[in-house]
């Protein structure tokens, strides 16, 4: 447990921390079945004609939030701001975001929200129009840092032809789901072919999905069974024989099936193909979550440590991806999800086997969402930064409290934030996602 928010959990603590200075970490909003999509109304508004905000608005009220316009003076405390800057020509259009946000981030409730969406500055252009763009980006990861609250802010910048499929983006974003998810930039692009157009009940946006997720016995691969499952998704959870006790108890929890299995065996992918077969006909994504480490500095790791991680983390999920397409089970509106980490984008002390991979698995990415994206299959990743896990528990006290507090939101995420991040990318909805890199990192300072 987070020792800081013990402290807090009596006011002997507060008033000791108070003394010596340390902030307390704000509370941050996490989803919870049936509750509202934000903690108070959207106020969205435009640099210009708006063409993106349309549809954004149009997918926060399908969602059940109430939008007020940009001009709204009230003072009601406001649980998202979106703004669309994809209309910025010029630097000096930039004034629009000094204009709008100040008055309104005064209004912003704890745990509030703060969207924008943008155009991609490669195809904005002249110079001028580029430049403008490209700064977007740099406002908001710097707007991310001033927020308080556990507020966030994160970007959205949406390609030609993906203006009718932000829904699902702007209302992860918008949500609770997002809780440690900050300063991120997500790209959209124009799906070759769509997904479902039904639009799913809010507390069951994975409804009917199969979904099978590696390493699903225990710390973060449990959460995302849970989570999955609560959303609605059928599940197939595999691991290793260790984990076979926990890993059955769990999927007879949650009504789904599970398969024993080495993700390194040469059958893997063929065994997980014709297990999600067996008991729900088909398979709609992977999610490959299976992880190891063996830390050791450079000079003194074995070969076996190396080998070992290179095998699990990277190998396995390359292999498994082709093998289930060759077998025809990952077709159009397919999922892949990844699992990097911020050691693969920053590196860490001891960590070049796991650095590599996790570097490795982001190569993953831009290689098959490339590939697969002309057959209507998206592959996207998640970098966890510091999460609360057994694994993390292990770590010497300093580093792990230097690991909690190196963030915006001043805490350590848990093993449901990086669940619900992966559900959004598994949604149906989600085909303009495609071969982004999300850190669920709570706009962790290393690496940024």
């Amino acid at each position: 447990m987070d020792p800081i928010q013990t402290l807090l959990s009596n006011g002997t603590g507060r008033t000791l921390l108070k003394r010596v200075g340390v902030a307390p970490p704000p509370t941050l909003r996490r989803h919870e079945p049936g509750a509202p999509l934000l903690v108070g109304p959207a106020v969205a508004a435009a640099a210009g004609a708006g063409a993106l905000l349309k549809p954004a608005v149009a997918a926060l009220e399908a969602a059940g939030a109430r939008v007020l316009a940009g001009t709204d003076e009230s003072a009601e405390r406001l649980g998202l701001i979106l703004f669309d800057a994809g209309d910025i020509s010029d630097p000096a259009g930039l004034v629009s975001l000094h204009e709008f946000f100040p008055a309104l981030l005064r209004r912003l409730a704890p745990s509030g929200r703060v969207v924008v969406l943008s155009r991609p500055h490669e195809s904005a252009g002249d110079a001028a129009a580029v430049a403008a763009q490209r700064a977007v980006p740099g406002f908001v990861r710097a707007l991310a840092k001033e927020l308080r609250g556990g507020a966030t802010a994160n970007l959205v910048v949406v390609g030609a032809g993906a203006e009718e499929h932000l829904a699902s983006t702007v209302c992860f974003f918008a949500s609770a789901r997002s809780a440690f998810v900050d300063g991120q930039v997500v790209r959209l692009g124009a799906p070759t072919v769509p997904g479902s157009a039904a639009e799913p009940a809010a507390d069951a946006p994975l409804a009917g999905r199969v979904v099978a997720v590696t390493g699903a016995s225990r710390g973060i691969g449990a959460a995302m069974v849970r989570a999955f499952a609560r959303d609605g998704a059928h599940v197939v959870g595999i691991d290793v024989a260790a984990g076979a006790s926990p890993l059955a108890e769990l999927m007879a929890d949650v009504g789904g099936t599970h398969v024993v299995a080495d993700v390194t065996a040469p059958d893997a992918g063929a065994r997980i193909a014709a297990a999600s077969r067996a008991a729900f006909g088909r398979l709609d994504g992977i999610v490959h979550n299976a992880g190891i480490t063996r830390d050791k500095k450079l000079v003194n790791m074995s070969k076996a440590a190396w080998d070992a991680v290179i095998a699990v983390n990277l190998e396995a999920p390359r292999r498994i991806t082709l093998d289930l397409l060759e077998e025809g089970a990952l077709t159009a509106g397919g999922r892949v999800v990844l699992v990097s980490s911020i050691a693969g984008i920053a590196g860490n002390l001891g960590q070049t086997n796991y650095a590599a991979s996790k570097a490795g698995v982001i190569g993953l990415v831009e290689a098959f969402s490339a590939a697969l994206e002309p057959q209507g299959i998206t592959v996207n990743a998640v970098a966890p930064g510091f999460i609360e896990t057994a694994m993390t528990k292990a770590v010497p006290f300093g580093i792990r409290e230097a690991g909690r507090r190196l963030s915006s939101l001043r805490q350590g995420g848990l093993p449901v934030d990086v669940a619900e991040t992966v559900g959004w990318m598994l949604d149906a909805r989600s085909d303009a996602v495609t071969g982004n890199v999300v850190r669920v990192c709570g706009q962790g300072l290393i690496g940024a």
